[in-house]
Order: structure tokens, then sequence, then C-alpha cells
């Protein structure tokens, strides 16, 4: 019992020891590690652990394998992967291999242009819209003084049928009274009930004439309690009531251009003369012009319905709102031999609003006459499933985003602050955009790089490669844990 007091002090003093003489004895496996020497710190193993004698440098570091490397949150800024949409998942996507197609924006035949006609004959006192002036339908655009004796006749007979309705109202009461009284038939009462219909029928007549020569219903009241209307004012059409167009436009909404002025101040204009030309660049066509080896492809786009990108050269991106893509509405003749063929699109056009000598002015984006560039969809770019039928959707990244080394392509996932060196299969590639196929090394839960910085990304991974593999001194401006 005295000696247990003794014993325990012992046993941990000789387990200690014991533990020593076996770090002695096997110093030679451990001690590397523990304490690496300047040269093996740069040899590879040891780059992921802390306190090898590097200084942090260059806002990157790298672990132990080549196919990865640790950005800092400063060089990711550097690089703008903070941004909204340079680092995401992917997401699988139907995508079809185009054609570049030339075309031109033109007029919609018997739609875009439109002229303004004189529905009596008048002189011009006033002309409210010059060219490259903007109106609205029911804007006013002329004023003409009426010369027309037969506008004037008609004026005269509605003033004077106005005043017969009247006085056919007034009998018919009386009569009405009498026959209520029993002193008169009712057969007379019927006769003047039936006079009071022809004079309104009359009037009805009247009114109808006058509102096709131009006048406003306000003006034929005042015709008909008397007043004779010397002027009527021409105004802006109105838009179609049907339209085959896939944008439905507001009448209040239907913009026209003033492009020619035909008469002048002071001019006599005769019934149905021209006063000017107004233009409406609201909706237009986009004219394609395909090669009979393209028939095939537009006619199953156009039977699909299948969308065509529509690229317009000379404008810098973010200048104005990314038009949709556009579906083919109607394929022109078929083309001579070595000729091409003409297709349309219909194409909503854009404008910008200002002020200039106190009238609303508007800048349109599309012009017919502009040239555009069409990319025709004519391969849908899948890959088969593992049952070789099911078609499974590739992934597509800006062109920017895949690096090329020789044979082999690349794209960077990003975990954390480390950034993966991943090999993809390309299916397609043009300027802007990269196919890839799915599965492999990637999937759509992975976060991507998105843009160029890839190509940083890749430079700074063979950087530290070769200074791990230099062998002393410089680090080429940058360091690793």
């Amino acid at each position: 019992m005295h000696y247990s007091k003794y014993l325990s002090p012992v046993l941990t003093v000789l387990a200690v020891g014991g533990i020593a003489v076996a770090a002695y004895a096997t110093r030679e496996r451990w001690l590397p590690h523990v304490f690496p020497t300047k040269s093996e710190a740069k040899s590879g193993d040891g780059h992921g652990e802390k306190g090898g004698g590097h200084d942090d440098h260059a806002g990157h570091d790298h672990g132990p394998r080549g196919d990865r490397v640790k950005l800092s949150p400063q060089a990711q800024a550097n690089l703008g992967l903070d941004k909204d949409g340079a680092v995401d998942t992917l997401t699988p996507t139907e995508y079809w291999r185009r054609v570049p197609v030339p075309g031109v924006v033109v007029d919609r035949p018997g739609e875009s242009d439109r002229g303004v006609t004189s529905k009596v004959a008048g002189i011009v006192t006033e002309i409210k819209a010059r060219p490259g002036d903007t109106v609205k339908a029911g804007d006013p655009l002329f004023t003409l003084q009426l010369v027309s004796e037969f506008l004037q006749g008609v004026q005269t007979d509605l003033a004077k049928a106005a005043r017969e309705l009247d006085f056919a109202v007034a009998k018919r009461d009386r009569v009405a009274a009498l026959v209520k009284a029993g002193t008169q038939s009712g057969a007379v009462l019927i006769e003047e009930e039936n006079q009071v219909k022809r004079v309104v029928t009359q009037i009805q007549a009247y009114r109808r004439q006058l509102q096709v020569f131009g006048m406003t219903q306000e003006q034929v009241d005042r015709a008909e309690k008397g007043e004779i209307v010397t002027a009527v004012t021409i105004f802006a059409p109105a838009g179609p009531t049907t339209s085959w167009f896939p944008y439905p436009v507001a009448e209040d909404e239907l913009l026209y251009e003033v492009q020619e002025l035909s008469v002048q101040r002071g001019a006599q204009v005769q019934a149905g003369q021209t006063l000017c030309l107004l233009a409406n660049h609201q909706r237009l066509f986009v004219e394609g012009q395909a090669f009979a080896s393209e028939t095939k492809p537009l006619a199953a786009a156009a039977a699909k319905s299948l969308p065509i990108r529509v690229e317009f050269p000379g404008e810098a991106s973010g200048d104005w709102p990314e038009v949709p893509p556009l579906v083919i509405h109607h394929m022109g003749s078929p083309p001579a031999a070595g000729a091409t063929f003409p297709f349309y699109l219909p194409l909503e056009n854009q404008y910008q609003q200002f002020t200039q000598g106190g009238k609303n002015r508007f800048a349109w984006r599309f012009r017919p006459g502009q040239r555009v560039r069409l990319r025709l969809p004519v391969e849908k770019i899948v890959t088969l499933g593992p049952d070789g039928k099911s078609e499974l959707l590739p992934f597509v990244l800006p062109a920017g985003a895949v690096v090329r080394e020789g044979a082999e392509a690349f794209v960077f996932v990003q975990n954390g602050d480390v950034f993966v060196k991943r090999a993809v299969q390309i299916l397609y590639e043009d300027r802007n955009e990269t196919v890839i196929a799915r599965g492999g090394n990637i999937s759509a839960a992975d976060f991507v790089v998105r843009t160029a910085a890839a190509a940083a990304i890749n430079r700074a991974l063979k950087a530290a490669a070769a200074s791990e593999g230099g062998g002393g001194g410089d680090h080429h401006g940058h360091s690793h844990d």
C-alpha cells in the first residue's frame, strides 16, 4: 500500500523515456516532414502546410497537386471573379450549330409607308407637321379651308332637316294629346310618327356624309345647329385593325415619321390629292438572302419556328436592349440557278425619345437599308445517353471560359478559394461560344468560371508549376505556403 505513491511517477518516467528512444531511432522518417529544408519545400509535397519558409506574394498559392491553384480574395477581385455571373453553375441548353446569312432591314410592303390624302377640295391654310417630325395616330397634320359647294349644301340641308324635325316632333306630340283625349283618330298619330322617322333618317344621312368628308363629330353638331363649318383638320391615320405582326401595338402608341410634304401653304388641293407621306418604322422586316444549298435548313427553321439570331454590325454592346431571336414569317420565290432567294422575319423596332425645338422626336434604332447578319440554325448539337438513344443537352459557355492546350481543353471549377482545372470534351465552338459535352469531369452542380479570366488562372497555375520545378531563388512574382 505504501509503495503505490512511488509507482506512478516511476511508470511515467519510463514511458516518456521509451517514447524518446523510439523517436530518436526513427528520426530519419519524421524529421524531414516536421523540419523541411529550403530545397525540400520547393520540391513540392509540403506546399499545402504553413511554415515552409516562403514569403506570401502574388495573392495566390497552390496545393500539393498541379491541377489547382488557390487565389486570394484580392486576386479574384482583380480578375473580376467577384462579379455576378463570372462564376456560376452550368445549365443543360438546347444548342444549334448556325451558319451566317446576310440580311437587310426593309419596310413592310403596303404597311410601312402611308400617304395622307385630302377627302375634300380646299386650300391649305396650315401645315402642322414637317419632314422629320414624329406624330402619333390622331395628331393634326393640316388645316384646309373648304371650297366645296357640295359640302356647303349638305350643311345647309342638315340644318334645315334639324328644324323640320323640331316641327315634326312638336306636331306629333300635339296629335298624341288629341288621340289620348279621344278627339283625334289613331291613324293620324301613326302618320305623324312616320314623318318624324323620315326626317331622322335624312339627318343621319347628312351627318354621315359630312363625317366621310373629314368633319369631326363636334363640327357636324355645329352644322346641325345651323353654323356653317368652313375649315377641316386632317389627322394622322390610325393603324390597321388587324395585322399579321406578332407584336400588337396600341393605337395611341402608333408612331409615324413625316418623310415628305407634297403641298405647300396656300395651295389648292382636290379631293383625293396626296398631302404628305408618312412612314411607320415601328414594325419592319429583316430580309435574309439564302443560297439554294440552304433551302433545306431554311425550310426546317420555318416549319419548326426555330429562333434565328440577328447581329447588327457596328453597334456597341449595351447601347440598345438585346433583340430576341426572330422566326421566319414567310419565304420568297425560289431562286434561279446560282441566285439567292429572300426570306422575311418580323422585327420590332426600338427608339430613343428626345425633345428638340419644343417637339418630341424619336431616334429609331433600325432603318430600312441597314445591314444585318443572321445566324441560321442547321444542326442540333447533342450527345447520346448511356442507353444510346436518349439525347443529352450540352453545356454552353462563352468562348473565353475554355482554355486550350494543344488537343486538350479545360475549364476551371471553383471550390472556395481553390480553382481546379478540369478537362472537357468540346462538341462545337465558334468565336463567341463553346459547347461542351455533359458528364465526365464536370456536372451541373459545379461552379465554373464563365469569363476570359480562365486564361489568367491557367497562367498562374503554370507559373506555380514552373516555380516548383525551377529549383531555386526566383519565384516569378508568386509564392505558395
